[in-house]
């Protein structure tokens, strides 16, 4: 029975568990959710983000508004418990947890603890990030031994 890593910035949408389960549809397959805390995104990349995105409300919430870690972890906590609702009423077998700000080593120990098959990131755009190949995908192919593929949150588009 193969397991199938999902590493998540944000809860899934319907839409993204519509997509992972089109990809997957076999139904022994079993869903391990990753989503960090996020208490330490830089305050200039997040600005950049937004701006790229003419998200002009949320660039300047990104300057003035730092994470802190008990928000930051329960945030992490209410979306790691929607999104596995969600693969949950869609019939998957899913399961997760929150883990710390720089998912790869939570990732690596994931794979090699559960054979996972796949990985499969789920995130917003982030301009500065993807555009350099800083992103949590691209860092996965270069330190994993299986496929990663990359959805941005709520859309059918494949980073």
């Amino acid at each position: 029975m193969p397991t199938i890593l999902i590493l998540t910035e944000e809860a899934l949408r319907e839409s993204d568990v519509k997509n992972i389960l089109n990809l997957h549809d076999d139904p022994e397959a079993t869903f391990e959710v990753l989503v960090p805390a996020d208490t330490e995104r830089n305050v200039v990349t997040d600005f950049i983000d937004h701006l790229s995105l003419f998200e002009m409300r949320e660039a300047w919430d990104s300057l003035i508004h730092r994470a802190d870690k008990q928000k930051a972890e329960f945030t992490a906590d209410i979306s790691l418990g929607a999104s596995l609702e969600r693969l949950s009423a869609a019939g998957a077998t899913a399961s997760g947890s929150v883990i710390a700000d720089d998912p790869l080593p939570a990732v690596k120990q994931a794979v090699n603890n559960l054979k996972a098959a796949e990985l499969i990131v789920v995130t917003r755009p982030h301009a500065v990030e993807d555009t350099f190949h800083q992103d949590w995908a691209s860092r996965a192919r270069e330190e994993l031994g299986v496929p990663v593929l990359h959805f941005y949150a709520g859309t059918d588009f494949v980073g």
